[in-house]
């Protein structure tokens, strides 16, 4: 098959979205599919490929405040030329939409599209989003569009039904295990003889939860003195997250910013606690199934998109968010029993494998090859563009 997969987030940045599109073009032309991947891009040097599938980038991005996170999308709306004749002459049997309703390059491609679509929801908020509802009317009509729509969570699906009804294929997002089960050399900033404790995330989100996980460390360093919290991601923590390092003398957190694909994956690898305190609108754990392909026991916020792929008390420990004490009382558990975290990192690997790129993409294909029988008994409408 021909598929274009398409996105509204730039590649140039990191992000749950890009690496599921990135990882699943991969899978999908290992079994001899053409990929083509259209999104925007802000690299300074063009980029042609990803992984050994086509890219086509789609202007630069602008970063928009949505939920505590950072949106980078493209305005690029004089591009609609560009991507209807990419459309029509590159002759695709799907087109697969990644977040359909966000501008602009997604909603285009929705309105635009001659071939089945398959639109794919990422997102999950437990606020009310009044873009949905103010746009609503416009979007039903562009909905008729899909011929098939998968939620990455039961969160996700939960979500995006609140707004526009039907039936969604409930399909996780995936993730390596024989990259994260490769052995890794010893990260530098671990210490051998302390209990390190590791944070993976944009650090300047709020909903990552990060100056929670601080506070609940300044608690165990009383109790504790020979532990060692290793943050990994990229962003500048906010003022909150300075004033209590100062208030409370914690001057060993290390901050290693952004780190290669490989360098994370030995993060994970000898972390002894990987912790995730985010505080909500997450619609999957991707951290939380990388942390457990890599055997790595896991203490969490008890949050929809944390508790969907991990069990309190199965691969790790779920505790109330936005509760230093709570969560400091667990690492603490963590800490002292060393047959917990090598039961709970056993655990993790053998829930992981339920999201074994394999298996994700042999239920996408099915989503694809159904797709294709039902265009044949139905018309698309006529397109805004």
């Amino acid at each position: 098959m021909k598929i274009a997969q398409i996105s509204p987030y730039d590649f140039a940045y990191h992000g749950g979205v890009q690496t599921h599109i990135a990882n699943l073009a991969y899978e999908l032309k290992r079994r001899g599919n053409e990929i083509t991947i259209l999104a925007p891009c802000s690299k300074s040097q063009p980029v042609t490929s990803v992984d050994g599938s086509e890219f086509i980038s789609f202007g630069r991005s602008i970063p928009i405040p949505v939920g505590g996170s950072i949106a980078r999308i493209s305005p690029l709306i004089w591009g609609d030329r560009k991507l209807k004749i990419i459309l029509e002459q590159g002759n695709f049997d799907i087109i697969h939409i990644h977040e359909p309703f966000v501008p602009v390059i997604s909603f285009m491609a929705l309105n635009m599209a001659k071939v089945p679509v398959v639109a794919i929801f990422h997102a999950y908020n437990e606020s009310k989003t009044v873009g949905y509802n103010f746009w609503k009317p416009f979007l039903l009509k562009s909905s008729r569009n899909m011929v098939a729509k998968i939620a990455v969570s039961e969160p996700a699906k939960k979500y995006i039904s609140k707004f526009f009804a039907g039936r969604y294929d409930v399909i996780p997002n995936g993730v390596d295990i024989k990259f994260f089960s490769k052995s890794r050399a010893y990260p530098s900033f671990f210490d051998r003889k302390s209990v390190n404790l590791l944070f993976v995330g944009r650090i300047n989100e709020s909903r990552k939860g990060l100056k929670w996980l601080i506070g609940a460390y300044s608690i165990l360093k009383w109790r504790n003195s020979n532990i060692k919290l290793v943050v990994v991601g990229g962003g500048v923590p906010d003022a909150e997250t300075y004033r209590i390092m100062g208030e409370r003398c914690l001057d060993d957190i290390v901050f290693t910013g952004p780190v290669s694909d490989d360098e994370l994956a030995g993060y994970y690898q000898h972390a002894d606690v990987f912790c995730a305190p985010n505080t909500g609108k997450e619609s999957f754990g991707f951290i939380i199934i990388e942390s457990m392909a890599s055997s790595t026991p896991i203490v969490a916020s008890d949050i929809p998109g944390f508790n969907s792929v991990m069990e309190n008390n199965v691969q790790g420990l779920l505790v109330q968010p936005k509760n230093e004490i709570a969560l400091a009382n667990a690492i603490n558990k963590m800490i002292e029993d060393p047959a917990m975290r090598i039961r709970f990192g056993i655990n993790g690997r053998n829930t992981a494998r339920l999201y074994s790129w394999d298996k994700v993409v042999d239920r996408i294909l099915g989503v694809y090859e159904s797709s294709l029988m039902l265009d044949k008994t139905r018309t698309f409408d006529s397109k805004v563009y």
